[in-house]
């Protein structure tokens, strides 16, 4: 399942990463099937969005389940960019019986055949060379493992009541490398689900992300980058319409309204774990947040802390300023409110 586990104000990234007087981010929906929300800076472009795939062009059912996720969210001029990736099943053909029948680059229904790898691996085999077959001198800045990233997938798949005893890794890389005539800094983040003895030599990466800058600006990208992996909101009826397809899909009994309901209470939880714990090893390279209470819902909720000040809607869109005399009417923008800090010891 995709998880992810996200208008008068017109500013460039440059801008933004200038300190403008205030930024505005616009609450977006996923393109294609509205399966999610998130804020995007209002000037950003997406492309891309939930794709499917079909099991009678990709030589099987295993890569067609489940809905996927190919996106992209990028900056005016192109500079900075956030790629989300599609979840792909992998068949690691030496635990299969017939293994000498699928050699690594080969088709077993619908999956490629390749040994399965850790999440720095993937990072770098299945992500960085695939995306950036050109590029030349990559060095790596910053290899951080997330153990705890990795316990969290393992506590979904408890309280999902899935009885295969998975492995999890997951860490986040960051590279600097050449690619024509430019210098380029990127982060890459996933988790790979390996499905152990009884999945038969079938892994996958999960949550796959990139998140790319010019050299020496990545760190700049951490309020932005916060603020829109942290907003992303799932639809509830698309979820239920996806877990619904999927045990259809996999010809399993569908549950019960209860549970699919308790399966996305865990999926926005799994998610809010995750995120915690990017922001905590990758504090000072990308990330950098903040609790708010929202005016409007009365409910904590996570923004930058790059700015002093920040102001919220009824429809979840924010501006972050630093100037204290800024007040978002004065750009045309009606209906925001102030969000202020969450006290941290409202009792004393």
């Amino acid at each position: 399942m995709v998880r992810c586990w996200t208008p008068l104000v017109v500013l460039s990234v440059s801008i933004c990463l200038a300190q403008p007087k205030a930024v505005y981010f616009k609450r977006v929906a996923e393109p294609k099937e509205g399966a999610f929300s998130l804020l995007l800076p209002s000037d950003w472009r997406v492309t891309g969005g939930i794709v499917r795939v079909n099991p009678m062009t990709s030589g099987g059912a295993l890569n067609a389940i489940s809905a996927k996720l190919e996106m992209t969210a990028s900056s005016p001029d192109g500079r900075i960019t956030l790629h989300w990736l599609p979840e792909t099943m992998y068949i690691d053909s030496r635990r299969m019986p017939a293994a000498g029948l699928f050699p690594q680059g080969s088709n077993y229904n619908g999956a490629l055949v390749w040994p399965v790898l850790d999440a720095f691996g993937y990072l770098d085999q299945g992500v960085f060379r695939r995306q950036h077959a050109r590029a030349s001198g990559p060095q790596v800045k910053g290899r951080y493992p997330l153990p705890k990233v990795a316990e969290s997938y393992r506590q979904l798949l408890r309280t999902s009541g899935v009885p295969i005893d998975m492995q999890y890794s997951a860490g986040l890389l960051v590279l600097n490398y050449q690619e024509g005539s430019a210098a380029w800094e990127e982060a890459l983040y996933t988790a790979v689900q390996d499905f152990g003895p009884a999945g038969a030599g079938l892994w996958c990466n999960k949550d796959t992300f990139t998140v790319r800058a010019p050299a020496g600006e990545l760190e700049k990208t951490g309020p932005i980058v916060a603020t829109i992996l942290n907003s992303i909101e799932l639809n509830p009826r698309w979820v239920e319409g996806e877990i619904r397809g999927q045990m259809q899909r996999n010809e399993i009994a569908i549950r019960s309204q209860q549970d699919i309901a308790r399966l996305d209470r865990e999926i926005v939880e799994h998610r809010r774990r995750t995120n915690a714990e990017i922001n905590n090893q990758m504090y000072h390279t990308l990330m950098g947040t903040e609790e708010y209470v929202n005016p409007v819902t009365k409910k904590v909720e996570t923004g930058s802390n790059a700015w002093n000040h920040r102001w919220v809607n009824e429809r979840g869109e924010a501006v972050y300023s630093n100037d204290p005399n800024y007040d978002p009417k004065q750009q045309g923008l009606d209906g925001f409110q102030r969000s202020p800090v969450r006290k941290r010891f409202p009792d004393r």
